[in-house]
């Protein structure tokens, strides 16, 4: 069998040596195999360290005990293979949203020695992909002329155009109204179907997590450990009306029965 993509080890993450001596864990025990290919989202009550465990994939944070494996690889330091989104676009105000989304190419290598010589190839790079999330013709607009939902289109391409093998998202639709959010679900979905990059999602949207994920982990209560983890069995690729079928809100209601579980309780698998 090949080994897992992401690889999580009897992971424990203490932020101090001062909470580590009282034995105070921001997350404990994780353990967790994320396949090539495959699309996790992460739920869970808010402080129970979902963020943590971003910071812990991308190397922004080292563990206290155990061992984590992205790509074959022990990770020791920031990774350059993934990308990522917040729920804050965080787009540049003096740079053009073309500009913007070229930025990860101007200060990730290899990009970056070859940026003055391909610039014209990796801004026609990024047109395309704005045109793919709707934003064609928008890409010498600067971000206080776009809506918070062309922000966030913009910030997924930025994500992107470095082509990494993994996209993390830290709640990256939360602040948009209910129907952008859905179009957002969307346009995701198509990109991670035709690319096939690994995708780690953090959300408080169950609706979202079952919509787009293969698997939904449901972590406890601070210290967040995963006590749940389900399968999601509905097939791709997946329309809205789905999220309007009894197969998928009786997902969401199991799903909404497990969060806030307290710590110690036993993983479930199904």
């Amino acid at each position: 069998m090949s080994q897992p993509f992401v690889q999580f080890e009897n992971v424990w993450l203490a932020y101090n040596e001062e909470l580590l001596a009282q034995n105070q864990f921001a997350v404990e025990d994780i353990n967790l195999n994320v396949e090539d290919g495959e699309f996790i989202a992460i739920v869970g009550p808010s402080g129970c360290g979902k963020s943590t465990f971003m910071k812990l994939t991308t190397g922004l944070k080292r563990p206290t005990k155990g061992r984590i494996t992205v790509g074959g690889k022990e990770v020791t330091g920031p990774l350059k293979i993934s990308g990522m989104a917040f729920q804050a676009p965080s787009l540049l105000p003096w740079r053009t949203t073309l500009d913007n989304v070229l930025l990860p190419l101007e200060i990730v290598e290899p990009y970056r020695s070859q940026f003055k010589q391909k610039k014209a190839e990796f801004e026609a790079r990024a047109i395309a992909l704005l045109e793919r999330v709707g934003l064609g013709g928008y890409e010498r607009k600067y971000p206080w002329q776009l809506s918070g939902g062309m922000q966030q289109r913009a910030s997924i391409c930025r994500a992107l155009i470095h082509e990494p093998k993994m996209l993390l998202l830290d709640e990256p639709f939360g602040a948009l109204d209910a129907f952008t959010r859905e179009e957002l679900w969307c346009i995701l979905r198509d990109l991670w179907t035709e690319q096939k990059f690994n995708v780690i999602l953090v959300t408080h949207d169950l609706r979202e997590s079952v919509f787009l994920a293969d698997t939904v982990y449901v972590m406890s209560k601070s210290p967040g450990r995963f006590i749940v983890k389900k399968e999601i069995d509905l097939p791709r690729p997946r329309e809205l009306e789905l999220t309007y079928t009894p197969e998928f809100t009786d997902i969401v209601h199991e799903l909404r029965g497990h969060i806030g579980a307290l710590k110690g309780a036993p993983v479930k698998t199904s």
